[in-house]
């Protein structure tokens, strides 16, 4: 096994920051890495945090990570942070929140830039979460940048959904119509102090009733992260989430379901390299026939689809 691997799963902290970068950077090295370790995930419990920005995640993060150390979990946390648009790293807003865990050997936190990926997670958040799995943290809490309605992609990296909504945001009605409901297996309504908490918790209860054959009914939680109100009643529908998963077949579905995202991206990344290689490759030339009209964008695509996906490319 590779010696950076080998410090990562033995719990040294600088190994395991290393072995995420080289995963974000992808390539070969990102692939050996991850056959490496594959075979010691699946035991971690990986939770999304999601929901539109000012909705106190990172706030709620914080305070989940306390509540599992507390009952003494280890805990992993992948932070997506949008990304700087001059130098592409994270604006890293989100670990600064979380210092009150800086010092805390059982908790390791990472930032990772969404580069223009707007399913609100980086492009390696979920084999990023599988390096924290296999270097044995109990939970992995997974918090995504705050975009809104296209914030869907949480569901192929994580066992349990949480979606957070706050009363007075305009747009807690657009969120819950995007199909997020749908996506979410816990609703936490934070800010509870505020006016009108309790109305959105209402809503949104009324809105699950119209969710039809789902054997899992996502609970509702009054919070406020701020104060630590609720979050025991969280942490408790969280792992009745997990029993259910472990107990169901839609448990069984689920983790089918996430495997196949995962093939299925490793394919899209493979195959998008070699047409990226092959493209600038040949570009110069076929960008000018296509200009004079000699060929089209079409059959220049179509062909270059056929020699990258053919047997003898």
């Amino acid at each position: 096994m590779d010696a950076l691997a080998e410090r990562a799963l033995a719990g040294d902290p600088r190994s395991i920051a290393r072995f995420i970068s080289v995963i974000e950077r992808g390539g070969t090295a990102s692939s050996e890495l991850m056959r490496q370790i594959y075979h010691r995930t699946g035991n971690a419990h990986t939770i999304g945090i999601t929901g539109s920005p000012g909705a106190g995640k990172s706030t709620l993060v914080s305070r989940l990570i306390a509540s599992y150390r507390e009952s003494g979990k280890t805990v992993g946390v992948i932070a997506v942070d949008p990304s700087s648009p001059f130098t592409g790293g994270a604006v890293l807003g989100d670990r600064l929140r979380m210092q009150d865990h800086a010092l805390d050997d059982g908790v390791f936190i990472r930032s990772m830039g969404s580069r223009g990926n707007l399913g609100g997670l980086s492009g390696a958040t979920h084999e990023a979460a599988l390096v924290l799995d296999a270097c044995g943290y109990d939970v992995v809490l997974i918090e995504t940048v705050g975009v809104g309605q296209s914030e869907v992609d949480v569901i192929k990296a994580s066992d349990t959904v949480c979606l957070v909504l706050v009363p007075g945001a305009g747009d807690d009605v657009q969120v819950m119509k995007a199909g997020i409901m749908e996506i979410a297996d816990v609703f936490v309504v934070n800010k509870s102090d505020r006016d009108g908490a309790e109305k959105v918790a209402l809503d949104v209860k009324v809105m699950l009733d119209l969710i039809a054959n789902r054997k899992w009914r996502p609970p509702v939680s009054l919070a406020s992260a701020r104060d630590g109100a609720g979050i025991d009643e969280i942490t408790a529908n969280i792992a009745r989430h997990r029993d259910h998963l472990a107990e169901t077949e839609e448990g069984r579905s689920r983790r089918l379901s996430k495997i196949k995202n995962e093939v299925e991206e490793i394919l899209r990344r493979g195959v998008f390299s070699r047409i990226e290689k092959a493209w600038t490759f040949e570009q110069t030339d076929v960008l000018a026939d296509i200009d004079r009209r000699a060929t089209d964008p079409y059959t220049v695509a179509s062909g270059l689809l056929g020699r990258v996906i053919s047997p003898d490319s």
